[in-house]
């Protein structure tokens, strides 16, 4: 797949999403109440509801060795991260960013036998600064959950989008990109703005990379070009290899910058 970056301004995108996918699932323990089919978050055990609850607290209260406690030394995700990536990387985002709130949905739960699986859908949202500019982050991920012996041992990210937005009126955009396409398919990445640009220069660049473990620990700068229309559209072919890849935006004007990303499943 080729890389759509392109005119010089260093703007930290990858710090203001590539950090969030690690709490994405919030690893909870459960009782024993559990079936070998998978059941609606409606007939949960009440020990499930309660562990999810005080993982969320844990999270929003910034508790990292509580955080931690929930997940196997052995952790590994779709991503690359293992317990010590994992554990720095969830610091150096509660450094970024103020006032972060979890917030995470039950989809289904399912006892395989030797493993309990756990689908959960996280919303993220959170206030920090880049550059003495105040930031605000929201982010919602589906994620998939391995537990054996009441720890988190595996995880897999089904989806994500995440919108980083600063100053007085940032663009408000429509993303057209599918989840999933398949190897060598040809896609579509636009990112429309929403509303009339006026006399507003618009600058903006599309990011295209491979989801890997050290882009959440290592994020790198990114240079803008001035675009002629209201928005960023591109076509891209996926890569002969399956895999995830993150599509990113950011739309600058005068008054206002959104970064947005959204992941993209590259199956067989």
């Amino acid at each position: 797949m080729r890389n759509f970056r392109t005119l010089s301004h260093s703007f930290c995108s990858k710090q203001a999403r590539a950090s969030i996918a690690f709490l994405l699932g919030l690893g909870f323990t459960i009782g024993s109440a559990m079936v070998s089919v998978a059941e609606s978050p409606e007939t949960a055990p009440p020990e499930l509801k309660t562990s999810l609850a005080q993982m969320e607290m844990a999270a929003n209260q910034k508790d990292i060795e509580k955080v931690m406690e929930f997940y196997s030394s052995d952790f590994k995700n779709s991503d690359g991260l293992n317990y010590a990536s994992l554990e720095k990387a969830i610091a150096q985002f509660w450094q970024r960013y103020d006032n972060v709130q979890y917030k995470t949905e039950l989809q289904s739960w399912e006892n395989t036998g030797q493993e309990l699986v756990a689908e959960t859908v996280t919303t993220v949202t959170g206030t920090g600064k880049q550059k003495k500019r105040a930031i605000q982050l929201k982010s919602t991920i589906k994620s998939r959950q391995y537990f054996q012996n009441q720890k988190l041992v595996r995880q897999e990210i089904l989806s994500e989008k995440t919108e980083v937005t600063s100053g007085n009126k940032p663009p408000v955009v429509e993303i057209i990109l599918p989840e999933t396409v398949s190897v060598g398919e040809e896609f579509e990445f636009d990112v429309v703005v929403q509303e009339p640009l006026g006399n507003d220069l618009l600058a903006g660049v599309a990011i295209d990379e491979k989801v890997e473990g050290d882009r959440y620990l290592k994020p790198g700068a990114v240079n803008l070009e001035l675009l002629q229309a209201g928005g960023l559209f591109k076509r891209a072919k996926a890569p002969a290899q399956p895999g995830n890849r993150w599509l990113s935006a950011i739309l600058v004007r005068g008054d206002g910058m959104t970064m947005v990303t959204q992941r993209l499943r590259v199956e067989k």
